[in-house]
């Protein structure tokens, strides 16, 4: 068997930084690794079975991203949570994501409308919760979900732009985790997807703009009023000392 290639050991290094972010980045926006978590070397060595060097890499990328905090002499945390960051992020996300609709409307075509009714309606016919009386987190959900709103803005034609919304979307889905139970119940979230869709295909762009700010600011509406009594959570000695899963 012929030894492995240096160009082999780069890409195979790279896959595994590659793997390894995406568990850790996983863990952070569905807050098993809380807000404010130090990220210990040795423990996360052990719980993702990675060496020294590939997680180094890994927590970098989360830091460029903001999802993790680098402290000189200190390492890594998690980055924190607060109520102006919520604010300053579902207000630029109103705002990108606004003239991005603009732009994928006044480019629609055939083939983006059928694709935005099977995206809608998987997502319509996805239950949230995975069980019918008490909110159970339904994996699936998400992933249509986004999937939607990725659709909306599908043909803006920047692909920076949908980059920077994908970046948004990922950092608010940290904050919409941290409540999702108590939104679950009051939400018609639902009938928000289908009144956006409706004004989509009717060609009422400032309707259709109107219905996806007002649906990010509810969220956020929720989430703020949460906030308060979520962070006194993840802050209490007990939540300390909670092992994400790998």
């Amino acid at each position: 068997m012929s030894p492995d290639l240096p160009s082999q050991k780069v890409d195979q290094a790279a896959t595994l930084t590659t793997t390894i972010y995406a568990r850790l980045k996983a863990d952070i926006l569905t807050t098993r690794l809380e807000p404010g978590r130090k990220l210990q070397s040795r423990f996360l060595m052990e719980q993702y079975n990675v060496g020294q060097t590939p997680l180094r890499e890994a927590l970098n990328r989360l830091t460029a991203e903001e999802f993790v905090v680098g402290m000189e002499q200190r390492g890594f945390y998690v980055k924190e949570v607060s109520k102006e960051e919520l604010q300053e992020l579902t207000k630029t996300r109103c705002w990108v994501e606004g003239l991005a609709l603009r732009e994928s409307m006044q480019n629609a075509t055939q083939a983006w409308e059928e694709a935005l009714l099977v995206a809608h309606h998987r997502l319509d016919r996805t239950p949230r919760s995975l069980k019918p009386d008490t909110f159970e987190d339904n994996p699936d959900w998400e992933k249509v979900h986004r999937a939607f709103h990725a659709t909306l803005i599908d043909l803006c034609g920047s692909r920076p732009l949908l980059g920077f919304c994908e970046q948004l979307a990922d950092r608010l889905y940290r904050y919409r985790m941290m409540s999702i139970a108590k939104a679950y119940p009051a939400r018609k979230v639902g009938a928000e997807h289908s009144d956006i869709l409706q004004a989509v295909l009717a060609k009422d762009s400032e309707q259709a703009v109107r219905l996806l700010q007002q649906h990010y600011q509810r969220t956020a509406d929720v989430i703020y009023s949460d906030l308060d009594g979520v962070l006194a959570i993840r802050t209490s000695p007990a939540s300390l000392h909670k092992t994400p899963s790998a």
